[in-house]
């Protein structure tokens, strides 16, 4: 007699939860692929502008303006957290180490102590004007790093709520925009060369976008320097994120998803392997192309589904404390910035 055959087990449970979850995120998803569109041909037809930036006011002006209906809520607030990660991760393709070296040791310990007293100084102030720890350390990081990125990236290893997310990437945006004219003016008023101006203009701005349009603003050969300063900057994210992890844990605290954060987290090391991948190995300009046409769109995705999240009525409900504290903290990171490049250069 033949023995009976097990007939596979029915693979329909696994279709039905995959079209579950394509049901629950598509309709946000597809609203934040016409955001990156849109943002993204608005950066080709005005090259100086960028689609972050377009990103971010179409989602702040979105939702202010209409009343986006609660369908597209979970692939929106998918963006602003995953795919935010994954566009760091891509960001770390545009760091090279040796770009970053040929700073020199001075300018590079300048870009420590712009990250460090940034960050040390923030929590002071906002000690001072008593807020909540997580509100000033997201701000801190935001202004001292690398603005929405640092800010959505730090998230993860805090105990900080939504609100003090999107009041510190509107802050970011606020005052890193007001930035983009006022530290050419400065430079030129301070009779610094372009290179200078650039150098101080990359560590003292918050988004890579705003360095990047403040660095056409200045010319001559401020925007390439300026560029890999902000970068430098930027590396300074994984050890930061890092710290705040470790901390967390042996204070025995949850992040937002009620889990122990890890050490690292895995979008760190992504950006990490990255920073190595282009550093050691010759990329074909295709891929590197490609590379951060991906790196633009996600985070755009991301940029756009953070600025939905900021209502201007909650704005005003914050208060003027956080606006003191981000006035002081632009300040702060722009002063030291500025001390740190004289100091660097007289050397």
């Amino acid at each position: 007699m033949p023995l009976a055959t097990r007939s596979p087990a029915p693979a329909r449970p696994l279709t039905d939860r995959g079209a579950a979850v394509f049901r629950t995120y598509s309709p946000g998803l597809l609203v934040c692929a016409v955001a990156v569109a849109v943002a993204m041909a608005v950066g080709t037809l005005l090259p100086g502008v960028s689609p972050l930036i377009v990103a971010i006011i179409l989602g702040i002006a979105l939702t202010n303006l209409l009343r986006l209906p609660d369908a597209v809520a979970p692939g929106i607030t998918f963006a602003a957290k995953k795919l935010l990660r994954l566009g760091i991760v891509f960001l770390g393709l545009q760091l090279v180490l040796s770009d970053m070296l040929s700073l020199g040791w001075p300018m590079l310990l300048v870009i420590v102590c712009i990250v460090s007293g940034g960050i040390f100084g923030t929590l002071a102030l906002g000690r001072l004007l008593k807020m909540r720890p997580a509100q000033v350390l997201l701000i801190a990081c935001g202004f001292s790093i690398c603005g929405a990125a640092a800010v959505a990236g730090v998230e993860g290893v805090t105990d900080s709520d939504e609100e003090d997310v999107v009041t510190a990437v509107a802050l970011v945006v606020i005052f890193g925009t007001l930035m983009i004219p006022l530290i050419p003016v400065a430079g030129q008023l301070l009779g610094m060369n372009p290179e200078l101006n650039g150098l101080w203009a990359g560590g003292a701005i918050h988004e890579i976008a705003q360095v990047v349009a403040a660095g056409g603003v200045i010319g001559g050969g401020a925007l390439a320097v300026a560029v890999i300063v902000k970068l430098s900057r930027v590396l300074l994210l994984a050890p930061v994120v890092a710290i705040l992890s470790t901390r967390m844990r042996r204070a025995g605290q949850t992040s937002p998803n009620g889990k122990r954060p890890p050490i690292i987290p895995l979008f760190i090391i992504g950006f990490l392997a990255m920073i190595v991948l282009r550093s050691t190995v010759e990329l074909p300009a295709s891929m590197l192309h490609a590379g951060g046409l991906l790196q633009t769109a996600l985070l755009s995705a991301a940029m756009f589904g953070l600025g939905s999240g900021v209502k201007i009525r909650n704005l005003v409900r914050v208060g003027v404390r956080p606006f003191i504290l981000a006035s002081a903290s632009t300040v702060l990171v722009a002063g030291i910035a500025l001390a740190g490049v004289e100091l660097a250069h007289l050397g």
